[in-house]
């Protein structure tokens, strides 16, 4: 029996979850139906596999500190993490953790999703195990879920001749179909629901990648050939893999190759890609509600409603989605919820921050939460780990006030050097190098107040961090 190497993709962005979800901080790093965020969830469930190996993460580059983090919180603080400057879809992200295996023929790799959910371990294992057989005899296999009903936010794939050992040949992919043809797939029983999840040698993959799209395999080749290794990540080189196509491992290698089987499996799996998706997954209240935070509702019923900070309260709705965070409302029809992503776009093409970040920014050092913001100044409380340190930094547009309210600061400041305790403060002038540190055993909490011209985060100039950011 083979050893199985997990690949988990961390690459999704989760905008139809948006606001809670942002391509900062997408939906992988959530807690959205239990104490543990879907990555956490994602590593934890492989506990149960035997003769595991350590798994390999793909992530985008801008998530590396979440994942690191993530991953250390579940006793996995070594893991290999491959950094992807930009994402190129499923197909090059496999290549490059298949390529950064070696090849190795003594191991199958389990490409899974980061943001899903699986409520039947063992029928998982069960899944994972026979997956790992047909792997072994050099086939691609895809995982289907056995549809419960005709969903259209899902792909799926049309299974053709039964095989061996209750797997079936690959007719082919489909992309998420209308109401009438989702109704028929299910009535003909020889469609699943595409779950993103495979297994195969990473000889396998490789070869099947490399008869049908070569250019793949040489970008991947060559940003992994130049690529360096800082702390646990590893980065691939960023102007070689842009030039990478853009596609899937559907379309790019399983609608080609002859090797290709499906599993058809009921496992309790979610992808929880829209909002109605999570309300079907969580626990409801006898009026079909979930109510999160602090929520008053009268003659509200089939519902999701979600605060973060302030009050909710309902009267008289059925049927809607309502999502509050420190600095978005969301409100839309259960029914409407696959719409949310035009949302999205259209604060892309804005410009609009709450694409992209939430008031809380998460950093390698802490955090950071934009309390005001108006013209010409901005205020934000930071919080920085225990030994934990900020870059040494200076900014050309803006100066900024530190008043220290909890723990301990060391501070640089130009030339000067100094321990700044609560009720403390230091004036940083426009130009100024300056550092911030803390040395203790409990958070440090900093008021800053910024004033200038130019508020953006890209106004930093960096000369020293341990992080390893430009």
């Amino acid at each position: 029996m083979l050893p199985i190497t997990p690949v988990i993709l961390s690459g999704g962005s989760g905008s139809r979850l948006w606001p809670s979800s942002r391509s900062m901080y997408p939906k992988q790093f959530l807690k959205l139906v239990s104490d543990n965020t879907m990555l956490q969830e994602t590593v934890l469930r492989l506990g149960g596999l035997a003769n595991l190996s350590d798994p390999v993460v793909v992530a985008n580059n801008e998530h590396r500190f979440l994942v690191a983090e993530q991953l250390s919180t579940c006793g996995l603080g070594h893991t290999k993490i491959i950094l992807e400057p930009a994402a190129r879809n499923t197909a090059p992200a496999i290549a490059l953790a298949a390529m950064a295996l070696g090849a190795d023929p003594d191991t199958v790799m389990l490409v899974l999703p980061a943001d899903h959910i699986i409520e039947d371990q063992d029928a998982f294992y069960n899944a994972i195990e026979l997956g790992r057989s047909q792997a072994e005899l050099g086939k691609l296999v895809t995982f289907g879920i056995v549809p419960s009903s005709p969903q259209t936010g899902y792909g799926y794939i049309h299974a053709g001749r039964e095989g061996p050992s209750g797997v079936f040949e690959v007719n082919e992919f489909v992309e998420k179909p209308d109401s009438a043809k989702a109704k028929r797939y299910v009535e003909d029983g020889c469609y699943s629901w595409n779950s993103g999840i495979f297994m195969f040698r990473p000889s396998v993959y490789l070869d099947e990648l490399k008869l049908n799209h070569p250019e793949i395999i040489s970008v991947c080749e060559q940003s992994l050939s130049s690529a360096s290794e800082d702390l646990d990540f590893i980065r691939v080189d960023e102007s070689c893999f842009k030039e990478c196509p853009s596609n899937s491992i559907d379309y790019a290698v399983m609608e080609h190759t002859q090797n290709a089987v499906v599993l058809p499996v009921s496992i309790g799996w979610n992808d929880i890609g829209s909002w109605s998706a999570l309300w079907e997954q969580l626990d409801k209240d006898r009026d079909g509600n979930v109510l999160k935070g602090d929520v008053l509702v009268d003659g509200v019923s089939n519902s999701l409603i979600i605060s973060d900070k302030k009050l909710i309260a309902g009267v008289g709705v059925e049927n809607v989605i309502l999502v509050e965070t420190d600095d978005s409302i969301l409100l839309v029809n259960k029914n409407r919820v696959q719409d949310v992503k035009s949302i999205v776009n259209r604060l892309v093409e804005t410009n609009r921050p709450e694409s992209q970040l939430h008031r809380k920014v998460y950093r390698p050092w802490g955090f950071y939460d934009s309390i005001e913001n108006a013209e010409g100044f901005q205020v934000k409380r930071l919080v920085v780990y225990p030994g934990a340190q900020l870059s040494l930094q200076m900014h050309h547009h803006r100066a900024e006030h530190w008043v220290v309210v909890k723990g301990t600061a060391e501070v640089i400041n130009g030339d000067d050097k100094m321990l700044l305790r609560i009720n403390e403060s230091t004036y940083i002038p426009i130009g100024a190098t300056h550092s911030l540190g803390n040395p203790g055993k409990v958070n440090l909490e900093i008021i800053e107040v910024q004033s200038g011209d130019y508020l953006g985060e890209d106004d930093i100039v960096r000369y020293e961090d341990r992080y390893g950011r430009a």
